[in-house]
This record gives structure tokens, C-alpha cells and sequence, in this order.
């Protein structure tokens, strides 16, 4: 293995680790409770904090900064830039309309749940779902006059959905450290399907995701305006090893602290491959910060928020009313003090924001993957390298 995988790979190793050799030391049975477990099932020992006012308000302000900052770029230092010509648009794909056909089917499935499709209604959650990853390329293929990931490099999103499949899982694993920031009831709920048939239909779907992510960014380059909208900003350039250590600060404190540093799950995996990334050199939505343009940054985040409404709105129906259990995926949100106002959905309102911070997640670790495998990951046309950026 020569340097630079090393490079890549030793941070991660250590990072994987690192919670296990915490965890030794944190609780007498050496494991968190509950730790192997798959799906993973509600911790009811220690019980989760319930609501507190001060972290609430305290990330009610954050996040309207945050607002305030997505919408008005220009009062924190960016400068308007002119957009590119809109792309000739190209009639919808047929497999546009075939994904529409898919999505309506296997939504009104998991969502009726008629007795007569029962079986259906139990594998629905990853059909509905490549369905609608089918309907957003069909748009960026319309929209960008002739380009989309499906058409133009499908390899890729065979090599997506195999990422996807391992990096979801691989925050299953750090979840067990967080105590269970979600879970999955309806996992043990259904007689008619062996653990086996659940562990199998878990990991189909774990495909779905880093997919999904990645249409919605092509998506949303095709509106020149919001593709150039954060594109020269302040120019920020990370430290990569501070980076790095923290994030595995954050990770081992996580075990000692699970409740009052449930949200280093997130922030502390993501600032170690953002180090790693750094320090190796690699072009990154973090990199082209150094640049001043965010635009990669705050649209692969935007992405993963967008698609965080379907997520939620397709989970919440498909168990409400409860009767009959029907969709082995469904997942509960057991997060500590802002477990509150649930608009149709199981996400507490500020929980979405943290699909911001998801989808700079599942950039990092796609392009980490990558570097360490050799598969190309510049997700837009290639002809858009000259004015866009490096990833």
C-alpha cells in the first residue's frame, strides 16, 4: 500500500475504531447497550432527556442564522454573479415517465397498504424510492438538455448505490454509540418475514440514498442562478489536521456523553473525512472554499435537505394510521432535548437541519471512497469543469 492510501485509509481505520476502544471504558459490559442489534431497536436504558428549552432556543437561533444566511448570501460578504445560459431543454426521457409509473405504484402501496398486495407493500420502501431517483434524472435530463447521471454515466450510479449501501451502514454502527439517535420498531413487528428477509430488505435499501443525494445536486444545476447563487464568497481555507483531531475528539467523547453529543454522529464522522481530505490534497466542496466559491458546498447540502422532506413525508405515512404494520424500514427519531413539533413526519422540526450537514457528508465520503477504490466522482457534464469547479 503506498503512502497516500495509507494517507486515506489509517484515519478511517482509527476512526471506526476509536468508539469500541472508548466504549471499554465507558460502560461495564465493555459495549453500549443494544450495540449489534439489526435493525437497530429502541434503547430503553439509560432513558433519552426529554425537551429543553434552552438547547431549543439555542438551536432555534442557529438555524434562523442559517436561513437568514442561505437566502441573503450577499449581506455576509458574496458578490452576485452572473449565470450561465440556460441549457436547451430536451423532452422528458421515457424512463421519466416509467419512474413516475413506479413511484405512484409503490407509494399508494406503502401508504393504502392494501391486504390483497400485502407482500407488495412490505418491499415497497426501495422501489418507491429508485422510482423517484428515475423521475429527478428524467428532470435533470429535460432540464440540462441532454445530460443526466443515468444517461451519460450510469457506471457511476451503479458505483452510488454500492456506496451508498456500506456508508449507510457504516452510520448505522456509530449510531449504536449514540445511543440511537433513530430506530426501526417495525423491524420485529411483521411474523410474515424472517429477520433474515428484514436484514435483506434493510440493505437493498441503504442503496437508495446516496443516489438520491446525488440527482437532487445535477437537479438543482440546472437553475443557473441558484448554481452560481454562492459562488464567490469569502475564501476560507481549512486546517486539516485540527480538522481531523477534533472530529475524533468529538467521536470518542460521544460515547462518554452519547445525549449532550449526539450530534458529533454527524459532525464528528464528517470533520475526519473533511481532514483527511485536506490534508491529502483532494478536491472537495471543502477545497473549493479556499476559492471563495461554496457554491458545491451549500448545494450538495440543499440536496440532502430537499430529499429530506420526501424521506420523511413517504416514512410517516406509511405507518399512520398504525394498522396494518406493514413497512419493515420505517424508522423513529429518538433525539435528546428538541424531540419536538413533528409537521407529518417523525423528524422534530429542527432535526431537518441536520440533513444539511448529511449531505456534505455523503460528498466526503464518496469522493474518499473514490480515491481509495479508483472510481471517478465528478457528479455534473464535464464540459461544466471550465466555470463550475473541481468536484
Amino acid at each position: 500500500m503506498n503512502s497516500s492510501k495509507k494517507g486515506l485509509i489509517l484515519p478511517i481505520i482509527i476512526l471506526t475504531i476509536a468508539p469500541l476502544i472508548a466504549s471499554w471504558f465507558a460502560y461495564a459490559d465493555h459495549l453500549p447497550p443494544g450495540f449489534g442489534v439489526f435493525p437497530p431497536l429502541q434503547i430503553l436504558e439509560p432513558s433519552t432527556p426529554g425537551f429543553n428549552l434552552w438547547v431549543f432556543l439555542a438551536l432555534m437561533v442557529i438555524e434562523i442564522l442559517l436561513v437568514i444566511f442561505l437566502v441573503f448570501p450577499q449581506k455576509f460578504g458574496f458578490k452576485p454573479v452572473e449565470p450561465p445560459s440556460p441549457y436547451d431543454r430536451k423532452p422528458l426521457p421515457w424512463w421519466f415517465w416509467l419512474g413516475t409509473v413506479v413511484t405512484v405504484v409503490f407509494w399508494y402501496l406503502m401508504w393504502a397498504r392494501p391486504e390483497q398486495y400485502i407482500e407488495l407493500v412490505y418491499i415497497a420502501f426501495t422501489p418507491l424510492w429508485w422510482g423517484f431517483i428515475t423521475v429527478i434524472d428524467g428532470l435533470v435530463y429535460s432540464r440540462s438538455g441532454g445530460y443526466s447521471l443515468m444517461s451519460k454515466k450510469p457506471k457511476l450510479v451503479i458505483i452510488t448505490l454500492v456506496v451508498s449501501m456500506f456508508a449507510w451502514f457504516y452510520f448505522e454502527y456509530f449510531d449504536y454509540f449514540a445511543l440511537g439517535n433513530w430506530y426501526y420498531p417495525n423491524s420485529v413487528l411483521i411474523p410474515a418475514l424472517s429477520h433474515t428477509e428484514v436484514v435483506i430488505l434493510f440493505l437493498i435499501a441503504y442503496t437508495t440514498v446516496w443516489p438520491a443525494v446525488f440527482e437532487w445536486y445535477t437537479l438543482l444545476h440546472t437553475f443557473p442562478k441558484l448554481a452560481v447563487k454562492y459562488s464567490d464568497g469569502p475564501k476560507v481555507k481549512l486546517p486539516g489536521y485540527p480538522l481531523l483531531m477534533v472530529g475524533l475528539a468529538l467521536i470518542v467523547l460521544m460515547v462518554f456523553f452519547p445525549y449532550p453529543l449526539f450530534w458529533a454522529l454527524w459532525i464528528g464522522t464528517m470533520m475526519v473525512f473533511a481532514g483527511v481530505l485536506v490534508i491529502m490534497k483532494i478536491p472537495s466542496p471543502l477545497s473549493e472554499l479556499a476559492k471563495g466559491n461554496w457554491s458545491p458546498m451549500i448545494l450538495i447540502a440543499l440536496s440532502s435537505l430537499f430529499n429530506g422532506f420526501f424521506w420523511e413525508m413517504w416514512n410517516f405515512g406509511s405507518a399512520h394510521p398504525t394498522d396494518p404494520i406493514a413497512n419493515p424500514n420505517y424508522w423513529v427519531y429518538d433525539v435528546p432535548y428538541v424531540n419536538v413539533i413533528h409537521l407529518f413526519s417523525e423528524m422534530p422540526l429542527e432535526g431537518y437541519f441536520g440533513y444539511l450537514a448529511f449531505g456534505l457528508m455523503v460528498w466526503l465520503m464518496f469522493i474518499w471512497a473514490g480515491k481509495v477504490f479508483g472510481f471517478e466522482t465528478y457528479l455534473l457534464n464535464e464540459d461544466e469543469r471550465k466555470y463550475k469547479s473541481d468536484v
